[in-house]
């Protein structure tokens, strides 16, 4: 495992966007109680001018995330000084509280003037419902398509046609690991581990010694550890493959990846529905687990002793999410959208965020020179490996059907499902 500092790819797995326009309706529905009070509590903050004004909306609203997304803002308001800035950000991991407001939002007839948004499925549901204006003529202006790699302009495209302004790319499939804890189980703290197996049988070890094996939080950071767990035991073809419907998501290969989901949750800590991401891999950080599965955003969280390595068996892969921003169809200030849009879509500016979250621009054209030691190695994985969309955070499979899968994962985890439950949910998202 490598030491925790601060500081289209040959082999990809493309996706195509397909997806029923109901989908978003149905998550819509699903998440207003939950969201009321949410909403309620994110009024955006007063714009600093009257005329023109742009009103953001993200998820990246505290910790390390907020002190990236200040790079942005700080780069905005510098090149353009006319247009105010209005904050709506709605904290929560993953965006799993934002996307409720957002939906509420859309709803009410009260979009934000842009917002972050997911590329692949996440993004192609936006597109059906309408919620959305394509960026053709943006993308012309300031030279973009010329400097996406195919597999990062797809994903913010739908029938060829771009329809956000992707910011960075995230690596997912990574694990971290407190070499202490590792030591204090009687574990080499050095040891790499390259299987399934071999990771399991560590966590049993951190387990037999009293500590606890795996920290983990709720929700999505459940379905992102089945995630791993799916591309480990499968291989990138066929995980894959389980979102345009070319794998069988009832094999006995997928059955079996998901009962090792089910054993290894076991080596997690009982408390995990009222952690949400920081807190599981601050347990971590903090001596009281062994390991977390969290993407590379989670960099600039840890400390020594903390390591990390690409999760047992998907070194040659790099499972993505790639952060985007869109426009809405009837926002108030589009003028101050394409100004937002523009500031995020420069060079400069992504590789300055880059460096602050911990991952790679979007842009192809970012000088290895100019980015830290990690994005830098980042960068070098996503033009070798194999690429694929992560699930947890959008890409993979539509809304409808992640909602679907966190349900049954999360059922699983309490006891009230079981495994074939959740084989069935994953027999749901392929987009047909």
């Amino acid at each position: 495992m490598k030491r925790h500092r601060r500081q289209d790819p040959p082999g990809t797995l493309r996706w195509r966007a397909r997806i029923r326009r109901a989908g978003m309706g149905r998550t819509a529905s699903a998440l207003l109680a939950v969201v009321a009070t949410a909403a309620a509590c994110s009024a955006p903050a007063p714009a600093t001018t009257t005329g023109r004004q742009v009103e953001v909306f993200t998820w990246w609203a505290s910790g390390a995330e907020k002190l990236a997304m200040d790079v942005l803002v700080q780069r905005f308001r510098a090149e353009h000084p006319d247009v105010g800035y209005v904050d709506a950000a709605v904290a929560g991991g993953a965006g799993t509280v934002a996307k409720g407001v957002l939906a509420a939002r859309f709803a009410d007839g009260d979009p934000p003037d842009t917002f972050q948004v997911h590329g692949g499925a996440e993004l192609t549901a936006q597109v059906s419902a309408g919620h959305v204006r394509p960026l053709s003529s943006l993308f012309d202006q300031v030279g973009l398509e010329d400097v996406l790699p195919p597999v990062v302009l797809d994903s913010v495209s739908v029938h060829g046609v771009p329809y956000a302004v992707p910011v960075d790319v995230h690596r997912t499939n990574l694990l971290w690991a407190n070499t202490d804890v590792l030591a204090q189980a009687g574990l080499d703290p050095t040891a790499r581990y390259d299987s399934l197996d071999s990771w399991m049988a560590a966590l049993d070890q951190v387990r037999a010694a009293g500590l606890t094996p795996l920290a983990i939080g709720s929700t999505w950071t459940q379905v992102h550890l089945l995630e791993v767990v799916l591309l480990s035991r499968l291989g990138p073809t066929t995980y894959a493959g389980l979102w345009d419907g070319t794998a069988d998501a009832t094999s006995p290969e997928v059955k079996a990846a998901v009962e090792d989901f089910a054993r290894i949750m076991q080596d997690t800590n009982a408390d995990r529905d009222s952690l949400d991401w920081q807190d599981a891999t601050g347990r971590v950080n903090e001596g009281r687990a062994a390991f977390v599965v969290m993407g590379d955003w989670a960099q600039e969280v840890f400390d020594p002793p903390v390591v990390w390595a690409p999760f047992p068996g998907t070194a040659d892969v790099d499972d993505i999410t790639v952060d985007a921003f869109a426009a809405p169809v009837g926002a108030v200030h589009p003028t101050g959208a394409d100004a937002w849009l523009s500031t995020v879509a420069g060079l400069d500016t992504q590789v300055a965020f880059a460096n602050a979250k911990g991952a790679i621009p979007a842009r192809n054209d970012a000088l290895q020179t100019s980015l830290g030691d990690y994005p830098r190695s980042a960068l070098r994985t996503f033009r070798t490996a194999t690429v694929v969309p992560s699930l947890a955070h959008g890409m993979a499979a539509p809304p409808q059907a992640v909602d679907d899968i966190t349900r049954a994962v999360s059922s699983l985890a309490r006891g009230t499902a079981s495994t074939a439950q959740v084989v069935a949910a994953l027999a749901g998202a392929a987009w047909r």
